[in-house]
């Protein structure tokens, strides 16, 4: 059994394992096996082996804002390993080096076979790279200082790509790189959300009918960046894209207006995850954003978001309406558990209209709380997307098609 109080690096590298197996992402062996065997506690040698092995991110290169290169929270890369699948003879590209300790974890997945190219824009984090990889043994990782948009098409084709950076557009260099049938896993933003979506490339376009709720470190460089953000009250602001047509100014009393709130009487226990509801909502409204409400907003009773900073949100006009905190039912669930009903809450003139569209979408969530729209992404010079059927996103270098 393994020694919880223990503070050698294979018993707290074994005890990171249990937890990322109680996140429920740990479904293969052979990636369980992975983390076993890389010392993540090499990869940061500025933090303790303690910390080195807790279920967080760890800072290698701060930024003026937010951290500029980190290693990444443990089961979120268990998380993207799941969706990636790499196996023996694989030729993978990972945008975004970081500390090299996911390099390391595909190098050991795809073996003598196969190999890795690790892509950073910063040299000081490629340096950093370079050295934990020889030092750990794994040399035979390429690593390379240029834009990650650009990928590295010396090494290409690819089978599998991973972007550990959190891009809002899919450059074209990626799809012209990742061989047909490849993969393509990246933490994609779109409608003020960001989400870890598992591509297979197709002849003319990608495709996926998985994706995961995530946070990642935008990504800077020659990739563009689409998303908006404007204030409608003090302490409030709304982010959103450039094809939606939001107008921060016409918001600008909307929390003077009395609220609308109404309940959908579904319930989730606590801890539930419940993010699908705004990814159908991408999917079926075109007025999805994100609403970003600080501690004072929510405190003075301007609003009730769900989550404070990330609440998927409806904009029309001079209306909004946002998921609302839940409430805790009177009755234990049927396990004797404490459980919460999902409601919605809108302002304006619209809002109830809004707040029973957004209730509409947690009753698809309720009928199969695993499934999720189909996600198919064109390169944006395609005449392809004339010919689809869904709700269409339009970015720089990319037209995604939400299908339902």
């Amino acid at each position: 059994m393994t020694n919880a109080t223990s503070t050698r690096p294979e018993d707290l590298r074994e005890n990171m394992i249990i937890h990322i197996r109680a996140a429920g992402h740990l479904h293969s062996t052979r990636i369980e096996q992975a983390f076993r065997s890389v010392p993540r506690h090499r990869f940061v040698p500025a933090a303790s082996t303690e910390e080195a092995y807790q279920n967080r991110a760890i800072t290698i290169k701060p930024g003026k804002d937010r951290p500029a290169s980190c290693i990444s929270v443990p089961t979120v890369v268990a998380m993207m390993l799941d969706q990636l699948n790499p196996q023996p003879g694989d030729h993978i590209l990972e945008i975004g080096a970081g500390t090299g300790y996911n390099a390391a974890l595909l190098a050991t997945l795809v073996g003598d076979t196969g190999s890795v190219t690790t892509v950073d824009i910063h040299p000081d984090v490629t340096d950093h790279a370079r050295r934990t990889l020889t030092d750990t043994g794994f040399e035979q990782v390429q690593v390379v200082t240029a834009d990650g948009a650009l990928g590295h098409a010396g090494n290409a084709p690819y089978d599998k790509i991973i972007v550990t950076v959190g891009p809002w557009d899919l450059p074209p260099a990626w799809f012209d790189q990742l061989s047909v049938g490849g993969t393509l896993v990246v933490p994609l933003h779109w409608r003020g959300q960001a989400r870890s979506v598992a591509f297979t490339r197709h002849d003319t376009h990608l495709r996926a009918d998985n994706s995961r709720l995530c946070g990642f470190i935008p990504m800077i460089g020659i990739v563009p960046t689409g998303e908006r953000t404007g204030t409608i009250t003090d302490n409030v602001a709304l982010y959103w894209d450039t094809d939606q047509n939001i107008d921060p100014h016409a918001l600008r009393g909307v929390f003077t207006e009395p609220a609308t709130t109404v309940w959908s009487n579904v319930h989730v226990v606590a801890n539930e995850p419940f993010d699908h509801i705004w990814l159908w909502l991408t999917a079926t409204e075109p007025g999805t954003c994100r609403l970003d409400a600080e501690d004072d907003a929510i405190e003075a009773g301007l609003c009730t978001p769900a989550f404070a900073y990330r609440t998927p949100t409806l904009v029309d006009g001079d209306s909004l309406a946002y998921l609302t905190t839940p409430r805790r039912a009177e009755q234990p669930g049927p396990n004797g558990e404490r459980h919460y009903e999902l409601g919605a809450t809108g302002h304006g003139p619209a809002a109830a209209h809004l707040a029973q569209r957004i209730i509409d979408q947690i009753h698809r969530f309720d009928r199969d709380r695993s499934a999720q729209p189909l996600i198919t992404a064109y390169p944006a010079d395609t005449a392809d997307t004339k010919q689809s059927t869904g709700t269409a996103i339009h970015k720089s270098h990319t037209h995604l098609i939400m299908i339902p």
